[in-house]
C-alpha cells in the first residue's frame, strides 16, 4: 500500500466526493496533500500531508529536503544580515520536526517549538491558543528567554496555514511581550482564503511590522455550509464498533508477543532531545557528529531480512527520529519510511482515495497533563513493514509503552520486529546558589582597564596601576627561587621590544595568522559540541586572553553568538581566584563555563585548575565547574579540549603586556588583596605606542573565512580520535630535569609559548631547541642572542623548545649590596 499515491488514485477523493469539499490550487498542491475526516467537532475535514512525516510514512530524505528548501528560501529572503540574528519558532505537535529542518536551511538560526508537555518547574515564558485543535493550550519553555527576547526576525512554522488564527495568537502574545519589526510565517501550504489574508495584512499594519510568507504551495479548500454536521454523520457511519485497530493483524506473530529489541543510540550527553527548550547551532553541530554513529547501532540491531523499515518518532519528538531515519536511508540498503504517532483522533477508511488507511490506537504513554487518553499511529498496520524502530524519549518510556495494549504491543501484531530506542529527554536544571554571597564589584572593562573593546572581555581583577609593582628580574629570580617571595607578589619590569624584534612579531604573525586561525576554529568548534551551546568564555590571565577573544569572535562569525567573556586569575600554587568563581557563578550557570589558557606546558595550570575547583566546590558548596581547560595548543597532551597538538608559535606569546590589552600579568600579595577582593594587575597605559593587541586579533580573524572547511574537516577527525592526555610533557620534563641536573621540575619550561615567558620574564640558562626547527624559533633566537643565552639542539626533544631557567639562586631573598629585596 503506498499512501503517497494510493494506488493511482488522489487520496482526497473519497472525502471530497461524500463530503463535497474541493481542493483547488497550485498544479503540485495534489502531490503533497490527501484529505481525511478528523473526530473533532470544531473541524469536519483533516488536510493530510504526504512530506510531513506525521500520518503518512515516507522517505525521510524527502520530508527533511521540503523543510530544508523552506529555509533556503527563509534566508534568501532575509538576507544574510537579517538570516543571523534569525530565530525559528516551531508548532507542535506535528510542526516540530519541520520547523526544526527550517532551521536547519536557514543556517545558524536557533531554534524553539511549542509544547503541550508543562515541565515541573519551568515558567512558561509565553503562549498561545490554537482555536481548531483538540488540543488548544501551546506552551513555550525556552532554556534561554533570549530566544523571545531579541529583535531580529521570527520565523514562525506550520504545517498549513489554513485561516492564519494560529499565526496571529502567537504574534499577539510575543509582540505584546517583545516587538520585532519583521516576522515571516513558513508552511507546507498555504490554504487561506481572501478574507484571511486581508486579515493578516491589517494585523501587520496595526503592531507597526513586517509579515512575510513563505509556502511550498498554495490553495484554497472549498466547504459546504454543512460540512460540520455531513462530516460527524460520515465519522459516525464508518467508525468501527469493534476494536480501534483497523487492519486486522498479522499472522506472523500472536497479539501478546510483545519482545522488543531495545537499541542503546549512545545519545551526546546534555544534548537536547529537540527544540522543546530551544536548539542551538551548537546542538545541531554535536547532532551532526553523533548521527552516523546512532545510525549504525540502529542498522546492526536491524534483522538481516529486514528490506521495509520505519522508523517511528512520538508526537512532539520528531526531528530526532527523521535524522536518524534520514542518516540509515543513506547508509542502510533497507527501504526505510519514516512516521510519528500523534494525539489527533482522525477517522481511518481502507480505501484507495482515502489519505489515512489504517489505525493504530493505544493509551498515552508519557504520563500527559491532560490526563489519559488515546494516541495513534496511521498508516503503519498493513503497510508491509518487516521492522518498526520506535522512537521515544525517556519521558514516554513508561510501563504503559510495554504494556500488553500498549504501542510496542500494537506494533507487535503488525510487523515481525519492533526495536526501541529511547532519547533521553533533556530538562533545564535550575541553578542552585549559595542565600548569601560577599558583594563583588563589576568586571572591569576596556578602555577604562585594557585596550580591548569592552565587548571583547570583562577582566574579574581589581586595578593596581597606581601601585608600584616591579623588580628586577635577578632579584625577583633570587627571592622566588629561595622562597622568600612568591612569583606573584611582584612583577618583572615589561620587556620593551626592539625594532628588531617588532618586526619579527609582524613577520611572525603575517606567517602564522591563518594557522592560528585554524586552531581557533577548531577548540571553539570543539567547545560548542562537547562543552556547552551556549558557553560562558572563561580565560586564565593573561596567556589566554587574546584565546579567549579571538574564540568569542569565532563563534559570533561562524554561529552568529553572542558568547560572554571573563579573565580570571589564577596563581601556581595559590589555586584560582575564589571570589571570581563567586561572581561567575552569581551570574552564570557554572556549567557552562569553560577556561581557556593559550597553550600547555608540562601542565602544570592544568593540575592546578583541577586542584583548585576541587576545593572551591569543597569549601563553597558550589558545584558545577569544569576544570578542564580548552587551549589553542596542547604540545605536553595534557587536555582534551584544543585547536592542535602541534607545538608551533603563537605570536600573543612573543610579547607580554602590547599583545594581550595592556594588562599586566595578575598580582597577588596580602597587603593589597584581601579575603573579598579580586586579584589585581596593573593596566599599561603608558605603553599605548607600541601596543598591538588588536593588530593580532585582527590579523588573525581575517583568515577566518578562509578555514572555514579545514576546521569542520579537523573537528570531525578530532571527535574520531582518542584525545585522553597521556602527560607526555610532564614526563619530558621530568627527564630534562634530571639529564640537565637541575631537579626542579618548576624550572623547565617546554614549549614554544614557555619558552618565550623565559626569556623575557626569567633569568634563562640555556634553550634547547630541536634540531631542524625552523621560523617558529626566529623570536626565540633573537632573545637568546640579545641576553646572551646559549641555544643548543637537541635531537629527540618533544617539543620544538624548552627554556630552562638558571638554578644559581639559592640565597636568601636579598640584592647583591646585601639588602633585602622590596618585592
Amino acid at each position: 500500500m503506498n499512501n503517497a499515491v494510493n494506488d493511482g488514485v488522489w487520496s482526497g477523493t473519497w472525502v471530497a466526493e461524500r463530503l463535497g469539499v474541493g481542493l483547488d490550487g497550485d498544479d503540485g498542491l495534489r502531490a503533497l496533500l490527501g484529505l481525511a475526516l478528523r473526530r473533532n467537532p470544531k473541524r469536519a475535514h483533516l488536510l493530510v500531508s504526504h512530506v510531513l512525516g506525521k500520518h503518512v510514512p515516507q522517505s525521510p530524505s524527502v520530508v527533511y529536503d521540503h523543510g530544508l528548501r523552506l529555509g533556503r528560501r527563509v534566508r534568501a529572503l532575509l538576507g544574510d544580515t537579517e538570516a543571523a540574528a534569525a530565530v525559528v519558532l516551531g508548532y507542535a505537535e506535528t510542526a516540530t520536526g519541520l520547523g526544526h529542518c527550517v532551521a536547519d536551511g536557514l543556517g545558524l538560526a536557533p531554534y524553539l517549538h511549542s509544547t503541550r508537555r508543562p515541565v515541573p518547574g519551568l515558567t512558561p515564558a509565553g503562549g498561545f491558543e490554537e482555536s481548531h485543535s483538540h488540543a488548544t493550550s501551546h506552551l513555550l519553555l525556552p532554556e534561554d528567554t533570549a530566544l523571545l527576547t531579541g529583535d531580529g526576525p521570527l520565523v514562525l512554522v506550520d504545517d498549513e496555514f489554513s485561516t492564519g488564527n494560529t499565526v496571529l495568537n502567537t504574534i499577539r502574545d510575543l509582540h505584546a511581550r517583545h516587538p520585532r519589526r519583521h516576522y515571516v510565517v513558513v508552511a507546507l501550504v498555504d490554504m487561506r482564503s481572501a478574507e484571511d489574508s486581508a486579515r493578516l495584512d491589517r494585523f501587520a499594519d496595526d503592531i507597526g511590522a513586517r509579515v512575510d510568507l513563505v509556502a511550498a504551495a498554495s490553495g484554497t479548500v472549498r466547504l459546504p455550509q454543512d460540512v460540520l454536521s455531513k462530516g460527524q454523520e460520515l465519522v459516525a457511519r464508518h467508525t468501527p464498533a469493534g476494536p480501534e485497530d483497523t487492519a486486522p493483524a498479522a499472522a506472523h506473530r500472536p497479539p501478546h508477543d510483545t519482545r522488543t529489541t531495545r537499541i542503546d543510540l549512545h545519545w551526546p550527553p546534555a544534548l537536547p532531545d529537540g527544540g522543546r527548550h530551544g536548539f542551538t547551532p551548537a546542538h545541531r553541530a554535536r547532532l551532526e557528529t553523533a548521527l552516523p554513529a546512532m545510525a549504525a547501532r540502529v542498522a546492526e540491531a536491524l534483522p538481516a531480512t529486514a528490506r521495509r523499515v520505519l522508523v517511528l518518532g512520538f508526537e512532539e519528538l520528531m526531528y530526532a527520529p527523521l535524522r536518524i531515519a534520514r542518516e540509515l536511508e543513506r547508509t542502510h540498503p533497507a527501504e526505510i519510511r519514516y512516521s510519528t504517532t500523534t494525539r489527533s483522533p482522525v477517522l481511518a477508511v481502507d480505501d484507495p482515495g482515502y489519505a489515512i488507511r489504517t489505525r493504530l490506537a493505544f493509551p498515552a504513554h508519557d504520563d500527559p497533563a491532560d490526563g489519559p487518553g488515546e494516541r495513534y499511529a496511521y498508516n503503519v498496520a498493513g503497510a508491509g513493514f518487516d521492522a518498526v524502530v520506535a522512537v521515544v524519549d525517556s519521558a514516554a518510556d513508561t510501563p504503559a509503552l510495554h504494556a500488553p495494549d500498549g504501542l510496542l504491543a500494537r506494533l507487535a501484531a503488525h510487523t515481525p520486529h519492533v526495536l526501541l530506542a529511547v532519547v533521553p529527554a533533556y530538562t533545564p536544571q535550575p541553578l542552585t546558589l549559595p542565600e548569601s554571597a560577599p558583594m563583588l564589584p563589576e568586571p572591569l572593562r576596556g578602555p577604562t582597564f585594557s585596550s580591548y573593546p569592552p565587548e571583547d572581555v570583562g577582566w574579574l581583577l581589581q586595578d593596581l596601576s597606581d601601585v608600584t609593582l616591579e623588580a628586577p628580574t635577578e632579584e625577583r629570580e633570587e627571592a622566588i627561587q629561595s622562597g622568600g617571595a612568591h612569583y606573584a607578589e611582584s612583577l618583572p619590569v615589561e620587556y620593551q621590544p626592539s625594532d628588531q624584534y617588532q618586526r619579527l612579531f609582524h613577520t611572525a604573525l603575517d606567517t602564522s595568522a591563518a594557522r592560528i586561525a585554524q586552531a581557533v576554529g577548531v577548540v571553539t568548534e570543539t567547545v560548542l559540541a562537547e562543552r556547552s551551546p551556549r558557553p560562558v568564555l572563561v580565560s586564565l590571565a593573561r596567556a589566554g586572553t587574546p584565546v579567549g577573544v579571538l574564540m568569542r569572535r569565532w563563534a559570533h562569525h561562524r554561529h552568529g553568538l553572542d558568547l560572554p567573556h571573563y579573565a580570571v586569575s589564577i596563581v601556581r600554587g595559590r589555586g584560582i581566584d575564589a571570589n571570581a568563581l563567586r561572581w561567575l557563578a552569581a551570574h552564570h550557570d557554572p556549567r557552562d563555563v569553560v577556561f581557556i589558557d593559550g597553550w600547555t606546558g608540562k601542565g602544570a595550570i592544568t593540575r592546578e585548575l583541577a586542584q583548585a575547583v576541587e576545593d572551591f566546590e569543597r569549601k563553597e558548596g558550589i558545584t558545577g565547574f569544569d576544570p578542564e581547560i580548552a587551549v589553542l595548543a596542547d604540545p605536553g597532551s595534557c587536555v582534551r579540549t584544543y585547536g592542535t597538538r602541534e607545538d608551533f608559535l603563537i605570536p600573543s606569546a612573543c610579547l607580554n603586556s602590547t599583545v594581550s590589552g595592556l594588562i599586566s600579568r595578575t598580582v597577588l600579595r596580602a597587603d593589597l588583596v584581601g579575603p573579598d577582593d579580586f586579584h589585581g594587575a596593573k593596566y599599561y597605559r603608558e605603553l599605548t605606542g607600541a601596543d598591538v593587541s588588536v593588530t593580532f586579533l585582527d590579523a588573525v580573524c581575517a583568515h577566518f573565512p578562509d578555514v572555514t572547511d579545514t576546521v569542520d574537516d579537523a573537528v570531525k577527525e578530532l571527535m574520531a580520535t582518542d584525545r585522553t592526555p597521556t602527560w607526555a610533557g610532564w614526563q619530558a620534563v621530568e627527564r630534562i630535569s634530571e639529564e640537565y641536573g637541575i631537579h626542579d621540575v618548576n624550572l623547565v619550561k617546554p614549549g614554544v609559548g614557555e619558552t618565550t615567558r623565559v626569556l623575557l620574564r626569567r633569568v634563562p640558562w640555556k634553550i634547547l631547541a630541536k634540531a631542524g626547527a625552523g621560523p617558529d624559533l626566529d623570536h626565540v633566537r633573537l632573545l637568546a642572542a640579545q641576553r646572551g643565552v646559549p641555544v643548543e639542539e637537541v635531537g629527540d626533544l618533544p617539543y620544538t623548545c624548552v627554556g630552562l631557567i638558571h638554578p644559581r639562586y639559592t640565597r636568601g631573598a636579598t640584592g647583591a649590596d646585601g639588602k633585602a629585596v622590596n618585592l
